[in-house]
């Protein structure tokens, strides 16, 4: 479906939901991590594409357990696996919502805006001839000073920098 202007409202009691069921789900996932840079650099890189590679190693594994040194522990490794797939599944889920989230936010985001700028214009030009309204005509107006503000350029090489 294409993209048409969102109309749309969350109550108190919707947010709080979606922020339980958020929490309800980091309960069900206590052993969740998070890694540093350098741990991420020193782990093997293993993704989704991986999973068909780590199953078939456990299915030959499990298949061959003779071949294994007694140190191979095969049921970690089969446990490690199996959360390796579920954790693959939820993640597919969870940036397929985290998508659609920022899509909808982005979208959301550009019409309130649009909006914005529309009635910044309209105070603007209300502001020359009612009482009260420069103050919030000139807050507003702030946004786009700083953002047209140019910033000071670094003499270049060949220049010898200005002194004033």
């Amino acid at each position: 479906m294409p993209y048409q202007n969102i109309d749309a409202t969350l109550s108190a009691a919707d947010i709080q939901a979606v922020k339980d069921a958020f929490a309800a789900v980091l309960t069900k996932l206590p052993f969740l991590v998070n890694l540093t840079v350098d741990e991420r650099k020193k782990i093997v890189k293993t993704g989704s594409d991986s999973l068909s590679f780590v199953q078939t190693a456990l299915a030959g594994a499990q298949a061959n357990p003779k071949i294994f040194p007694p140190s191979f522990d095969q049921l970690g490794f089969g446990k490690d696996v199996a959360l390796f797939a579920a954790i693959t599944e939820i993640q597919a889920l969870a940036e397929s919502v985290v998508s659609q989230l920022d899509d909808t936010r982005t979208a959301v985001g550009g019409e309130a805006m649009q909006a914005a700028m529309q009635a910044y214009q309209y105070i603007k030009t209300a502001a020359k001839t009612t009482p009260g309204l420069k103050p919030l005509a000139d807050q507003l107006g702030e946004r786009f000073q700083r953002a047209s503000k140019p910033k000071s350029q670094p003499p270049t090489p060949n220049t010898p920098p200005t002194t004033g």
